[in-house]
């Protein structure tokens, strides 16, 4: 079936209730698919890939599958600059000036009436 061009018609947007060219009114689309509405261009809303749980990969591995580190040499065996608890400079110049920690182990005792 074919339709008129209607290049002077318009219409009204199902949300505003706005007159529109007819050619500025597109589909609402929610979860990928169209709700039937036809709104104005500038109040549509995108649809959100966010909320589309599952369809969107969400996969990303970061290790490797049997890793090969260096070991030959010291310092590939090492963590580097791995310090947070100390007062001073570390052998690998980082500073932990200030951050001292103190602990003490004892005994609570609670009584509910």
């Amino acid at each position: 079936m074919s339709y008129a061009e209607g290049k002077y018609a318009f219409g009204y947007c199902d949300r505003t209730g706005f007159r529109y060219p007819k050619k500025d009114l597109v589909p609402q689309i929610v979860n990928q698919r169209k709700t039937g509405l036809l709104v104005g261009r500038d109040v549509v809303d995108p649809d959100q890939p966010q909320l589309q749980l599952g369809r969107v990969r969400t996969n990303d591995p970061q290790a490797l599958r049997n890793p090969r580190p260096d070991q030959s040499l010291e310092e590939s065996r090492r963590q580097f600059a791995w310090n947070p608890v100390g007062g001073g400079v570390t052998e690998l110049g980082s500073r932990t000036v200030a951050l001292d920690i103190s602990a003490q182990v004892g005994r609570v005792t609670v009584e509910t009436a």
